[in-house]
């Protein structure tokens, strides 16, 4: 019996050695959680709170460790020295890393018309200017062009080449979101990445922005799957949340790991978007859910 016992015991901890190894494979996820600006577009379109704020807001009430900014909330002060010092000032002061500038309105950078085009890609001069001055890595733009596959590709990655050259020189990114039509098709957005060849221009994987327009959506998995080789940010888009915290919409278990697979360890941007909650409890659940993913084994 004493024997049995022995050799029980030896097959049970030699079985648990095994496993150990498995255990240790699966550590917790390692990436930062910023605060996209959009998040707060309800306040800030409504004047409760100001561009200036954000700093504040996000550490105070959000306990986020970084910024990512909308250029609508300041569009005039791009170029303003003494408002970009205080911004800066600010987020130094609640000891909050400055990530990116989401960028829209500064026209189409695959426009079919070279001087449009062209001017296109001057307007976004500024927002990389401010981003350098501010610490970001990055400035997130647009893909839009109009025509073929193959004609918006070609369009698209002109417009971002020629960017990209004046954000290389600034050692700034210059990011692409799927934001509808064909840039919210991971296959073409990853073809336009290729095409532009170059390490300073990348992606921003947005969990819920794969709609392709006539009622039709990209596999947000593959989309996001796709999308991470080129990755320099990831958006962890939200709008409803169940009895357990989950989101509706998006598995967010699923989707992080897809992100952590692709080796991502940056920040993870909370962008909450819905209605059934306000903003501050919206953004409070997507937190929540992705501090619960960062630290699961």
């Amino acid at each position: 019996m004493d024997r049995r016992r022995f050799i029980t015991s030896t097959l049970a901890l030699t079985a648990s050695a095994a496993a150990a190894p498995k255990l240790m494979a699966a550590p917790a996820q390692k990436f930062k959680i910023s605060l996209a600006e959009w998040s707060l577009h309800k306040a800030l379109f409504e004047k409760k709170m100001d561009n200036l704020d954000f700093a504040r807001v996000a550490r105070e009430e959000y306990g986020c460790e970084g910024l990512e900014y909308v250029n609508q909330f300041w569009k005039d002060k791009a170029t303003d020295q003494t408002y970009l010092k205080e911004l800066k000032k600010r987020s130094s002061d609640y000891g909050l890393t400055n990530v990116l500038i989401m960028c829209d309105g500064e026209g189409e950078l695959g426009n079919p018309d070279e001087t449009k085009r062209k001017q296109a890609v001057e307007n976004h001069y500024k927002w990389v200017d401010a981003a350098k001055f501010l610490g970001c890595h990055s400035i997130r733009v647009n893909a839009y062009s109009t025509g073929t596959w193959e004609q918006q590709r070609d369009l698209a990655a002109d417009g971002l080449a020629r960017l990209t050259e004046y954000g290389s020189k600034m050692k700034i990114n210059i990011i692409v979101e799927n934001h509808g039509g064909l840039s919210s098709n991971g296959k073409w957005l990853t073809e336009v990445m290729k095409k532009v060849g170059n390490k300073r221009c990348g992606t921003l994987p947005d969990f819920g922005n794969f709609r392709l327009g006539n009622n039709q959506e990209y596999d947000r998995y593959l989309g996001v799957t796709e999308m991470m080789a080129f990755a320099k940010g990831v958006s962890a888009k939200s709008h409803d949340f169940d009895d357990k915290g989950d989101e509706t919409h998006t598995d967010y278990y699923k989707m992080m790991k897809i992100v952590g697979d692709a080796g991502y360890t940056g920040f993870v941007g909370i962008e909450y978007e819905g209605s059934k909650l306000s903003e501050p409890d919206g953004i409070k659940a997507t937190k929540k859910l992705l501090e619960k993913i960062r630290t699961a084994r």
